[in-house]
């Protein structure tokens, strides 16, 4: 369910499971933390494209999937990916389509280059489920986005445009959806052609918090792991299955 695709030194993430709307299962994180560890360590790839296609990026988690996992250690396929994707030291790139919910929107918050086409749907819908944030995104929007807004769609949890999250600097770019994987891919291409040493220092430069993201995502998780067991978080949940 993720196609892996080397061109020169980019290596491509597909998500490919369009008949979910690119739900990720547990298996698709393994997928992507193993294809990220493996990159990571691979001197022949420079930077990794991670993209859905033009018409859907993805639409969160597949709670079903996910609940089965069980407690939120470090053993868990969703836990390990986020750790994962937070320390990669190498350019990771977005081309973000159609939904991007949850997961599909804190992602990009760990991606350095994020372009988008026109339509898509971000979306932090976590307090409408009784939950919390994750990913360290209770840290890492508020820096981007300033605090207001950040509450706004951390708490309230409503949605925004493409044309909004540009405006926030969650964007790089507006691409048509025709040209959005093209477009990605060059800039990926291009990212690659430069100095492998003086890109990897930099990104460590820009990345200097790390630390205090490994600490955000571990506290959103001890907090996330109690909210799931509470009676309002399930009683959400099940709502959702009803309605899903």
């Amino acid at each position: 369910m993720i196609q892996q695709q080397q061109v020169d030194a980019v290596l491509i993430l597909s998500m490919q499971r369009f008949e979910k709307k690119n739900a990720l299962n547990l298996q698709m994180y393994r997928e992507l933390s193993a294809a990220l560890q493996s990159a990571a360590a691979n001197p022949a790839i420079k930077v990794v494209l991670l993209q859905g296609n033009e018409h859907c990026f993805s639409s969160g988690n597949d709670l079903k999937d996910f609940l089965s996992a069980g407690e939120l250690n470090r053993q868990h396929p969703v836990v390990e990916f986020l750790y994962t994707v937070a320390a990669f030291p190498k350019p990771l790139v977005a081309a973000v389509a159609g939904l991007a919910i949850g997961i599909g929107t804190t992602v990009l918050l760990h991606c350095d280059l994020v372009y988008a086409a026109p339509d898509c749907r971000f979306q932090l819908p976590f307090t409408q489920l009784g939950l919390c944030p994750e990913a360290a995104s209770s840290l890492l929007l508020p820096q981007i986005a300033g605090y207001q807004r950040a509450a706004q769609y951390l708490l309230l949890g409503e949605a925004f445009s493409s044309e909004q999250a540009a405006a926030f600097g969650l964007v790089n770019e507006i691409v048509p959806a025709a040209q959005l994987l093209a477009h990605a891919a060059s800039k990926a291409q291009a990212l690659a052609a430069l100095p492998a040493q003086a890109v990897l220092v930099s990104k460590a430069l820009l990345k200097a918090n790390n630390k205090q993201t490994e600490h955000a995502i571990a506290t959103e998780l001890a907090e996330f792991q109690q909210l799931l067991q509470s009676d309002s978080c399930q009683q959400r949940l099940q709502a959702f299955f009803k309605r899903s």
